[in-house]
Parts: C-alpha cells; structure tokens; sequence
C-alpha cells in the first residue's frame, strides 16, 4: 500500500496513501460526533429564526422573493433545507456504496481501507442526522425525480474509480460551502447550525481523502478511463446542479410551481451563489486533469462551471 515517493502531478507530490489514511483516522478519533447526544434535538424551533440563511435560499433576490412575506421566506428556507437534507441522504447513500467497491479488492488491515470504513460509518450517522431533522420540522422529505434516482443507480454500479471521487467531491464540496456559511450564522435556527457544524467537522477528513486518491488515480488511469471519467463527472454535474432544488418545495409553501423554477434559472444571484461553491472544487479538478474536452463543456453546462 505504500507509494513510490516520486509520484507526483501538477499540484505537486502525492502523499504515501497511509500515511494520509493514519493521520485522518487519528482525526476521525479526536473530532466525530454522535448527533442523537451531541444535539438538542428536543428543543423547540426559534420563531423568526431561518432554517437556511436567505441568501442561500434559492427564489432570493427574485420578483417572487420580494413579493412574498417575510413567514412564506422562513417557510420556504425550512422546506428548502428539508430538501437538501433528503438530497444528502441520497448522495450518501450512493457513496456509501462507492466507498464499498473501491475498498473490495484492498487488504482490510491497511489505514486506507480501516479510513474508508470509518468514513462509512460517518456518512451512516449524517444520514440519520438528516432524516432525524426532517422529521423534527414536519415537512415531507423530498426525494430527487424518479430519473435522477435510477441514474444515481447505474453511477453507482458502473462508475470508475476516479469518477467514483470526482462525483463524491461534487455532492460534499458545494453543500460544505454552503454550510460553512451557515453553522456560524446566529439568524438560523440552532438545530441547523448544530447539524451543519458536524457535518462540515467531519465531512473536511472525507474530501482530503477524496482528494488525495483522485490525484492518485487520475495519474495511473489509462487514456479511456480519464475520458471517461471526464465525460461521466461532466453529466453528474448537471444532474446534481437539477437536483439541487427540488421544485415540489414551492408548491408546498403555496407558490406557483412553474413561475418559481423560471425566477430560479433567470437569478443571477442563484448562478452566482452556485459557481462561487463549485469553485474550488472546479479549479482543482482543472488541476488534476478532469475539466477537458467533452466534460468540461458539460461543466459549463450544468451551471456550476462559468
């Protein structure tokens, strides 16, 4: 399991893979948490208090948003964070098995995998954070459409390895962006900066551990692989940008479905808010050799890419 000291790309040298592993599962020791105790979870929700800061609510700064009252933008923000945190149960759960295939065929004593197994382990715990506080606000949890559900099936069985991290660092590096402006923001309720705040703790270990093997495997992958590769993140991207916000939210809060989904694609705002949390994730999958040709062009596509 170790590696050739020399293997570098253009970020520079690539770590020996256990010791990256060893020093995030010292870290995993020293910083997880257990949501059911480290929160409270009986608690009344803050009147007047966001759910999700409103900037980061999706209709902001649209005629729809300034039209409505300041109750429906508070309802709107707990449906919404509702929706991401469904969002994150279905992402993790694909990851969940992406983790599992990439660890198959490696020695189960090395810190690479023992790493891998704890990561699983924390994304079982968000998961159930997640469906804790959507039952806890009373709103309906939001699947994604029936087509982006069956798409995340097939990705997740017969996606490469390098597509595997690339696709893992788009679903927790833009929701983590997102969150590291929310946990310390005192205008949202206090269960949503207590759950933001553990899952950005935990969720920094799971994109270095992402980072540092994709790095490794688009390295070693043959010419085919990385296009392929490039290809598939290009389409996850877009799927993920859709799935960003389900639309059922505005129905759910009294707004005109159709007329609020054309406000979101118009918003400036909105597409602002989106590539500055793609941001760093895409300057270093440039980087590392994933935005070319055909994917990048599908980047652009998505939104997330300017």
């Amino acid at each position: 399991m170790t590696e050739p000291p020399a293997l570098r790309d253009a970020l520079g040298l690539i770590k020996d893979r256990e010791r990256v592993a060893e020093r995030l599962l010292q870290s995993s020791a020293k910083h997880s948490f257990d949501p059911d105790t480290e929160l409270d979870w009986d608690a009344p929700f803050e009147p007047g208090k966001w759910f999700w800061p409103p900037e980061l609510v999706s209709l902001y700064d649209t005629p729809m948003w300034r039209r409505m009252s300041e109750e429906q933008r508070l309802l709107l923000s707990q449906h919404e964070a509702a929706a991401l945190a469904s969002l994150g149960i279905w992402f993790e759960i694909i990851l969940i098995q992406l983790l599992t295939r990439h660890i198959y065929d490696k020695p189960a004593t090395s810190a690479h995998v023992r790493y891998a197994l704890t990561e699983i382990a924390d994304e079982c715990r968000h998961s159930k954070m997640f469906a804790r506080l959507i039952t806890k606000g009373g709103t309906p949890a939001y699947p994604v459409a029936p087509l982006h559900h069956n798409l995340g099936r097939f990705f997740k069985t017969f996606s490469t390895t390098p597509g595997s991290f690339t696709a893992t660092l788009l679903g927790e590096e833009i929701l983590d962006w997102m969150q590291r402006l929310t946990f310390p923001d005192e205008r949202v309720q206090p269960l949503i900066r207590g759950v933001t705040r553990i899952h950005v703790v935990e969720e920094a270990r799971h994109v270095r551990y992402a980072r540092e093997e994709l790095r490794r495997q688009m390295l070693r992958a043959p010419r085919w692989e990385a296009e392929l590769t490039r290809i598939g993140s290009g389409e996850f991207s877009r799927i993920f940008s859709q799935a960003f916000i389900n639309p059922k939210v505005y129905t759910d809060v009294g707004l005109d479905r159709r007329a609020a989904v054309a406000q979101v694609r118009a918003s400036a705002h909105r597409r602002e808010v989106m590539r500055n949390g793609a941001r760093k994730l895409t300057e270093f999958l440039d980087d590392v050799g994933v935005m070319r040709g055909v994917g990048r062009r599908l980047w652009k596509s998505s939104g997330l890419l300017a």
